[in-house]
C-alpha cells in the first residue's frame, strides 16, 4: 500500500496477525502530514529495505522504519544488520532486544500489562543514541491491537510527533497514563 508524498517517509511493517491494509488509517494520518508512506505485505528485512529504497528513489531524504510485533522484529533485524539506513525506528511491542542498533532515534510503544512490555522498556536503554521515546500505556493490548483500544489516539500522536521531529528530534518519555514526563 502506498500513500502520500513528501521529503520524509515511513515504511510500515505489520504484526503477524495483520496485513499491510491494517495500517490504512495510520498511513493516511502520516501521509496527511506531508510524508510518503509504504505499508509492506511481506515483513522481512529485504522487503523493508526495498520499500526504503523505493522511497529514497523518489527523493525522500529521511525514512522511518515502523514495525509492530513481528514487523518490529523485522525492522530491528534490518537495523542491526545495516546500521545507518533508518533515520529513525518506531516499534510497537517488539518481541526481543536486538544488539547492534545505530544512533538513529528510537520510539518504542507498548502496554504495561502486555507479555513483552519489559522488552519495550529495556530496548531503548540498551541501544545507542540518546533521542529515544518510550510510550508505555495502560492495558494489555499487543502491538497494532492498541489501535483498537482507547489508547489509539496517544499512540498515533506519539508517532506523528516523532515523525514531525525529523529535523529537530527531542527526547520524551510517557508515563503509563500517557502523560509526558
Amino acid at each position: 500500500m502506498r500513500r502520500g508524498e513528501g521529503d520524509h517517509g515511513a515504511v510500515l511493517a505489520h504484526g503477524a496477525a495483520f496485513d499491510a491494509a491494517s495500517w490504512e488509517k495510520r498511513a493516511v494520518a502520516i501521509a496527511d502530514q506531508g510524508a510518503g508512506v509504504i505499508a509492506i505485505e511481506n515483513i522481512d528485512p529485504d522487503a523493508i529495505r526495498a520499500a526504503v529504497e523505493q522511497l529514497q528513489g523518489e527523493g525522500v531524504a529521511d525514512v522511518a522504519h515502523v514495525g509492530a510485533s513481528a514487523g518490529a522484529d523485522a525492522v530491528l533485524d534490518l537495523a542491526s544488520q545495516e546500521p545507518g539506513p533508518a533515520d529513525q525506528l518506531i516499534r510497537l511491542a517488539p518481541n526481543a532486544i536486538v544488539e547492534g542498533l545505530g544512533e538513529e532515534p528510537k520510539v518504542v510503544v507498548d502496554s504495561v500489562d502486555e507479555a513483552v512490555a519489559q522488552v519495550s522498556t529495556d530496548l531503548p536503554e540498551s541501544s545507542a543514541g540518546g533521542e529515544n521515546l518510550v510510550v508505555i500505556l495502560p492495558g494489555s493490548a499487543h502491538a497494532q491491537i492498541i489501535f483498537y483500544t482507547d489508547q489509539a489516539p496517544p499512540v498515533l500522536e506519539a508517532m506523528l510527533q516523532r515523525l514531525e521531529l525529523f529535523a529537530s528530534p527531542r527526547v520524551r518519555r510517557f508515563s503509563v497514563h500517557g502523560a509526558m514526563r
